[in-house]
């Protein structure tokens, strides 16, 4: 194994700050050294490990886990017909997922090629011709499968072959607990897996590869050939059923030394695939681990690689991190995992300074450039707490993060705000070469967005403060306007030169929220934002305020759909709006059969010239000028 301790440089705080940080009141923004080190050996592993997990087990066993209990021994039919299926159509102009970057796609309930619309509910797998509007194949996974829970699951499509994701919850390894002749559970968090299917779409869909590793699915990401997923799992420890008059003390005690018995084996996670080779089995290389430098996790990230190009899923090339990880952002070139160190709950304090050391936000990067697993490449960390993956932006060499301080309001006497940090790959480091700060002073971020060398950032907490940022200069960072209404923006989306759509919430004067608000934002002038339409839906809500990918816009005719969902109706309806650069006007709503809340319409997408629309029951064909349905499939 590589010996990977290296000599720690500090960080130079750089100028370019919009607002003094040395306010004793304000959070501690003084970043902090963070890189990934190997360990020297599998036993210095395992030695960090064990008093990762001594340090912060409980009377009731590692953060985050219930109390350790003892195991137990125990619209109506078709108005189509499906007809036989077709060979592969010609491939229509068709919109994508709207994702984060055009270059890394990222899994779905939906995807289309413009010659096949696949579909992923309930656990089915579906295949829909778009020029026929007929279907042409059906895969229920939960047969297909060996085991496990797809019901859930997302997608990512690569010609002929989708690669199925879900997180499968499953019965948990039940060991002897350390001492004892009891049996008892591991934390729960250890008993997930995460399954992989790949399934051929040529004629009938069947399974031709199934993957499963230990761990909870995080995110995925395809670029190119290639699929990465990101794996989160907790180390498989056995802890001894307390007994009903122990003291927290001795609960410990025991958990204690429940950590000190566990072999290496019980945090590196497991993995088994299957193909036409058979069944095989593996489990997460000790020298294929790091930790951050001055850090070591309860946790464990996996990097999963799998090539779709080759028809097949092998071990999936595993590279771990002993780190948390919530967010996964990936341009073409790079993977960014981000480490919520404490989280937006995290549990504040002040330093000798009379300084707020508040959440922190560690960042991994791993190089995409090469087939195969990802090469690490840098670690850094910003203090904050990082929204999601918008919040992050590579451009020309740089890294571009916005955070907000005390998100919660959970520090007396601090006043949180936002920032904008600039970080640049400098051997094996994330290092800070720009800031600005100051931002919304009092409220928290509530959707960023980046386009080239501008940046978008609204805050909230009674009226909407859209900034605008100018991001030119790494070095020199700095707001170029602003403005302020009421409500706020959960999502931005650009629609064209000069404007951005921002769906969010109208409020009034002291924040209370009144329903669904989307906004059209002349942006043209960074120094002068402006608010030039926007459409009002009292007590209602569209799930595109956080999840972008509900939300379908078609440049070609400047369509806008998103689901909305309110006290008049169980379900979701689609609203369809349309934009000319100038106006926001509404084209109508659609509606799926049904009475209860399978119905509500999750997804959009156009091929073609149709719109289609997505729920649990069904997918629906519409004329997207007059929203005249063309043709219904039922989920059957």
């Amino acid at each position: 194994m590589r010996r990977g301790i290296v000599a720690l440089t500090a960080l130079t705080l750089v100028a370019g700050c919009t607002a003094d940080t040395s306010r004793r009141d304000q959070p501690d923004r003084t970043p902090t050294v963070l890189r990934l080190v190997a360990f020297d050996s599998c036993p210095n592993a395992l030695a960090d490990l064990r008093a990762a997990a001594r340090s912060s087990v409980g009377p009731w066993g590692l953060p985050g886990g219930p109390v350790p209990q003892v195991a137990s021994a125990e619209r109506g039919g078709a108005r189509t017909g499906a007809g036989p299926a077709a060979a592969a159509p010609p491939q229509q102009p068709h919109s994508a997922t709207n994702n984060h970057e055009a270059a890394a796609d990222e899994p779905d309930v939906v995807k289309t090629d413009g010659k096949r619309i696949v579909t992923l509910t309930g656990g089915v797998l579906r295949v829909v011709d778009p020029v026929r509007r007929a279907p042409t194949g059906r895969l229920d996974l939960e047969r297909a499968a060996r085991d496990g829970n797809w019901v859930t699951g997302r997608l990512l499509l690569h010609g002929d072959r989708a690669l199925v994701l879900a997180h499968l919850p499953g019965a948990p390894d039940v060991l002897p607990a350390p001492g004892t002749d009891r049996r008892a559970v591991p934390h729960p968090l250890a008993a997930g897996r995460t399954g992989v299917l790949l399934v051929d779409l040529t004629g009938t869909p069947k399974v031709v590869g199934e993957y499963r590793v230990d761990g909870e699915l995080v995110d995925a990401r395809k670029v190119g050939e290639t699929a990465r997923v990101v794996v989160r799992s907790r180390p498989r420890i056995a802890f001894p059923q307390p007994s009903g008059d122990a003291t927290d003390a001795e609960r410990i005690a025991a958990n204690q030394a429940a950590v000190d018995q566990a072999p290496l084996e019980d945090w590196l996670p497991r993995y088994e695939w299957t193909d036409s080779d058979g069944r095989h089995t593996g489990q997460l290389p000790c020298d294929r681990l790091s930790r951050p430098t001055g850090h070591t996790g309860t946790a464990l990230l996996n990097l999963l690689s799998f090539d779709l190009g080759g028809g097949r899923l092998g071990d999936g090339d595993p590279v771990g991190v002993t780190a948390e990880g919530e967010t996964v952002y990936a341009t073409a070139a790079s993977l960014y995992v981000a480490d919520h160190r404490g989280g937006r709950a995290v549990t504040t304090r002040r330093l000798g300074s009379g300084a707020v050391a508040g959440p922190v936000t560690g960042l991994h990067r791993f190089d995409l450039t090469a087939p195969g697993r990802p090469r690490y490449v840098a670690s850094g960390s910003v203090p904050g707490h990082l929204l999601n993956q918008y919040a992050l932006s590579e451009w020309e060499g740089h890294l571009r993060v916005a955070t907000t301080t005390d998100p919660e309001g959970r520090v007396r006497g601090a006043t949180s705000s936002s920032a904008v940090y600039v970080l640049r790959t400098d051997g094996d480091e994330l290092r800070q070469v720009g800031m600005v700060d100051g931002l919304g002073r009092g409220e928290r971020i509530f959707s960023v967005r980046y386009l080239g060398t501008t940046g978008y950032v609204v805050t909230f907490r009674e009226t909407d403060p859209l900034y605008t940022l100018d991001l030119r200069d790494p070095t020199a960072p700095k707001v170029t306007g602003e403005l302020k209404i009421t409500g706020y923006s959960g999502h931005l989306q650009p629609v064209g030169e000069g404007r951005l759509l921002g769906v969010g919430q109208e409020a009034n004067g002291q924040g209370v929220r009144q329903g669904l608000l989307v906004s059209l934002f002349d942006v043209a002038d960074p120094a002068k934002p402006t608010r030039i339409a926007h459409h009002h839906r009292p007590g209602t809500y569209s799930p595109a305020e956080h999840d972008p990918h509900a939300l379908l816009y078609w440049p070609g005719s400047g369509l806008v759909v998103l689901p909305v969902s309110g006290r008049r109706h169980v379900g979701q309806e689609a609203l369809v709006l349309r934009t000319d650069g100038s106006r926001l006007t509404e084209v109508g709503r659609i509606a799926h059969p049904g009475d209860d809340h399978r119905a509500g319409i999750t997804r959009s997408l156009i091929v073609g010239d149709t719109l289609w629309t997505l729920s649990d029951v069904g997918l629906q064909a519409t004329d997207p000028t007059n929203l005249a349905e063309r043709n219904w499939i039922p989920a059957t």
